[in-house]
């Protein structure tokens, strides 16, 4: 009898692959292996430096094609001394695997193609099965999941549905899925004034109390008051500064930054047309000019609850107990990129220790991921 694929130790192997954004640091060779040997085509997709991985076992373009999206990149891990266990180390402990990507995403990615895997060997389906992983989710993501995407496109690949296993439970596994996500578009202000003596301000022009105001106009304005499936959307300004060391000098610029995370309510050149607006209005007043650059990170979207998400949440119900909450909230993921392609809802661990010091998953929680992983298959498939 075949044994199961355990996706705790394949976490534990994935952990151990130093994959800072953007070194491929052997995870994608890992898995390569693992799942060519399963019966999977393999193909990888590298573009600009980053490394991706493409395997599909099935006949390729069937109109029954579920895809997992997920990524192996990881944040840097930051004062490594400050970790109680070494951070790609890999260690199990009081009933956690310890190290950084336990929780994003490397279990999630673990879970999913083991769930694959068995699922292909035990109960072949009449259909396709396809994995698209990325080593650039935690970077720019522009060649990541944009590039096998592409890849597909031009080879005539499909995923019929697509579930990214992204961290999405809050408090409890089961807990929350995301159906959909806010968009983000970010904002760089420039004020110019006249640098001067600050004993003599009448002889110069200072941009700080022009560049003041803005932000304080933009911050005190409410965008929307939330859509049915969407929170209200947000300003936040993320830095504010002059680079004046000078206490006897008035600065000639000044420079801000604001982030804005957005529903279906606005769209980026909306917004930008009002980040705009909001500038020159206080040009007028002031008489300091104003340089305004976006740069839009992705659009809001929205998987409109139906066939997958109540697939989805059925599987996750019948193993848990939990009746998922559909939820839109939180930053930007990969989905924003697969929602293009086919439709698209995300599901994984909770995600209380990702990005930290001490990342941590609770082991016996990868086990149910990869059950609920199997369920979902099962189902979509019978």
């Amino acid at each position: 009898m075949t044994m199961p694929t355990d996706p705790v130790a394949l976490t534990a192997e994935l952990i151990r692959c130093p994959s800072v954004t953007p070194t491929e640091g052997g995870a994608l060779r890992l898995l390569e292996t693992r799942l060519s040997a399963a019966g999977f085509e393999c193909r990888r997709i590298d573009r600009g430096g980053v490394a991706n991985l493409f395997a599909r076992w099935g006949a390729r373009g069937h109109p029954a094609s579920f895809g997992f999206n997920g990524h192996t990149d990881v944040v840097p891990a930051g004062d490594t001394v400050a970790w109680t266990h070494a951070p790609f180390g890999a260690t199990q402990a009081e009933g956690w695997l310890w190290g950084r990507g336990a929780v994003d995403m490397k279990s999630g990615v673990a879970a999913f193609v083991a769930a694959a895997i068995d699922f292909v060997r035990d109960t072949p389906p009449d259909g396709a099965i396809v994995l698209a992983i990325t080593g650039d989710e935690e970077g720019d993501a522009v060649d990541g999941t944009t590039a096998l995407l592409d890849w597909m496109a031009d080879e005539g690949e499909r995923m019929s549905v697509c579930l990214v296993g992204e961290p999405t439970s809050r408090e409890i596994l089961g807990d929350m899925m995301k159906i959909g996500r806010r968009g983000s578009i970010t904002a760089w202000f420039t004020a110019h004034g006249v640098q001067g003596h600050a004993a003599y301000p009448q002889r110069a022009q200072n941009p700080i109390p022009a560049l003041a105001r803005l932000i304080e106009r933009l911050t005190a304005y409410r965008l929307d008051e939330g859509t049915r499936h969407f929170d209200p959307s947000t300003l936040a300004v993320t830095t504010f500064d002059t680079g004046n060391p000078a206490t006897n000098v008035i600065p000639g610029l000044c420079r801000a930054t604001v982030n804005i995370r957005f529903n279906e309510v606005h769209s980026p050149d909306s917004l930008a047309e009002w980040l705009r607006a909001e500038a020159d209005k206080v040009t007028e007043e002031t008489g300091i000019r104003f340089d305004m650059e976006t740069r839009l990170s992705g659009e809001s979207f929205l998987t409109p609850p139906g066939v997958l998400s109540d697939l989805v949440a059925r599987a996750i119900e019948t193993e848990t107990g939990q009746r998922p909450e559909l939820s839109t909230s939180g930053g930007t993921s990969d989905a924003r990129f697969v929602k293009d392609h086919c439709p698209v809802v995300e599901f994984g661990l909770v995600g209380r220790t990702m990005h930290q010091v001490d990342e941590r998953v609770a082991i016996d929680q990868i086990g149910a991921l990869k059950r609920i992983y199997s369920r979902i298959l099962a189902d979509y498939f019978g």
